[in-house]
């Protein structure tokens, strides 16, 4: 199977995807992709560094007689989402992804493929080894950690890049140019309680919601899936209050950025009611299948018995936690007037934690408008407070004005319709991309974000469909041959 990916058109770009899937690259553990993109700029014969945020840097020279042409810098991100299957054994800083071909996608076994953004880096890769390619002065931006916080592009430092043009290899549509797209910012939630005896005479219940589809947060928001977070609260509070339930611990989502396709809770409860909790798991069960046919095909919703723990939550944190957890607001808030086809406005309930006497909730809000941010933080910074929790803001990034004047935008779209025969298309996008940031940094820039087709990113089901990769390496090659002078 490793051969069959390598010799996939256009090679170029798939042996350096199938590279990028066998070296440990998860957020947050960068060190083995950091080397392996070094070793490789040093094999390929192009300046590189890495710079003190973690990004790794390479530039080519022009080819000859193209010294005068405007700078181009190619941008991609080198980390991934993990995520796996429940039955996977896979360790992400260890272990390598297992690609395999699915009639016209590539697919990974058991986890997220890595496609976002190895894709992008796989192309920048291929233009920096590439010989025979006529083009003005190339830079390469990969940056660290994109998917937790954009760490990488926000502590890019000032007057590292020296291009006119930024080309972000990072959307997901082929043949849809995007000249915009969201901000967000991270809200968190805490609370430190003292735990509580369990009453000894109760019993313990383990209740699991999975089998959701999850997805990404700002590109497939609007499509009605389940959060499992959200969905779980509505079977809790109805569990405290027709069974005396109680509270000992939630574990729900894993990524801020993923719309949670999991969530588990421990309740605690009196022996004879532990029939009618598993009754109501069951009612619940029928009521979710029902809400989310024709969207969710394979909810899982069950109980088990497990050992009672000795502590929960006291009751009073426990009613004030579920109160906020349900009031939260999760999916759109606004679409954008302008183009009543995007999403403007959202939040995503992504991740509960709450056990040992800490509770922690973390909810990524995206806008396309600043003023809007402030508004869906500002409401969920209200509802967890009314619970007494503490909020605290980080990872705030702003988002990027469309420009539909934009000279670079122009080149690639009469490119596209001389190689493919028909029009592309100008998109604004929710969700968020690394441009607005670097645009904050090098305001001169001229910027265009572009990609092969994918779907499903950040889920188990991701998936890079075949065909468009020749297509986007030929536009590619033959953009960079017509950037004008300067």
């Amino acid at each position: 199977m490793t051969n069959e990916i390598c010799k996939l058109q256009p090679e170029c770009i798939w042996k350096n995807f199938y590279a990028l899937t066998q070296v440990p690259r998860p957020s947050g553990h960068l060190d083995k992709i950091q080397k392996f993109l070094l070793d490789f700029a040093a094999e390929a014969g192009v300046e590189a560094f890495k710079d003190p945020a973690g990004n790794i840097v390479m530039r080519k020279p022009a080819s000859p007689g193209m010294e005068n042409r405007k700078g181009v810098i190619l941008q991609a991100h080198m980390d991934m989402v993990p995520q796996k299957t429940p039955e996977s054994t896979h360790n992400f800083e260890t272990d390598p992804i297992e690609p395999w071909i699915d009639g016209e996608w590539i697919k990974a076994k058991g986890t997220t493929l890595g496609a976002d953004d190895g894709l992008g880096v796989a192309a920048i890769m291929a233009i920096m080894e590439d010989k025979t390619l006529c083009h003005g002065p190339v830079e390469a931006l990969i940056t660290a950690d994109e998917e937790t916080g954009m760490y990488g592009a926000n502590d890019l430092p000032e007057g590292e890049l020296s291009g006119d043009i930024l080309l972000n290899l990072d959307s997901e549509t082929w043949g849809k140019f995007v000249i915009g797209s969201a901000g967000g910012i991270d809200v968190t939630a805490t609370l430190d309680y003292k735990e509580v005896e369990t009453d000894t005479d109760d019993a313990a219940v383990k209740v699991t919601l999975k089998g959701l589809r999850g997805g990404h947060s700002g590109l497939e928001i609007h499509e009605g899936r389940g959060n499992a977070n959200k969905l779980m609260v509505r079977f809790v509070r109805e569990a405290m209050q027709t069974c005396e339930a109680r509270l000992a611990t939630w574990h729900g989502g894993n990524m801020r950025n993923a719309i949670p396709f999991k969530a588990e809770t421990v309740l605690t409860l009196p022996k004879e009611n532990v029939g009618a909790l598993k009754e109501l798991v069951e009612d619940w069960k029928q009521d979710f299948v029902d809400e989310y046919k024709g969207i969710e095909s394979g909810i899982e919703f069950f109980a088990e018995d497990v050992e009672t723990p000795k502590t929960e939550v006291p009751v009073e944190i426990q009613d004030n936690l579920i109160d906020a957890i349900y009031g939260c607001h999760n999916g759109v808030v606004r679409m954008i007037p302008a183009y009543p086809d995007v999403v403007e406005t959202s939040s995503n309930l992504a991740i509960i934690d709450i056990e040992g006497g800490n509770a922690a909730i973390k909810v990524l809000a995206r806008s396309s408008r600043e003023s809007t941010k402030d508004y869906v933080a500002t409401m969920l910074e209200s509802c967890f407070s009314m619970a007494g929790m503490k909020v605290e803001f980080s990872g705030s990034y702003g988002g990027w004005d469309p420009n539909p004047d934009s000279e670079i935008l122009h080149l690639l779209l009469k490119v596209y319709k001389e190689l493919n025969g028909e029009d592309g298309i100008i998109q604004v996008d929710h969700a968020g991309l690394e441009c607005s940031v670097i645009l904050g940094k090098y305001p001169h820039l001229d910027v265009v974000s572009l990609g092969p087709t994918l779907r499903s990113p950040h889920t188990t089901t991701e998936r890079a469909l075949i065909a468009t990769a020749a297509p986007f390496w030929a536009l590619l090659k033959k953009t960079l041959e017509e950037i004008p002078a300067k």
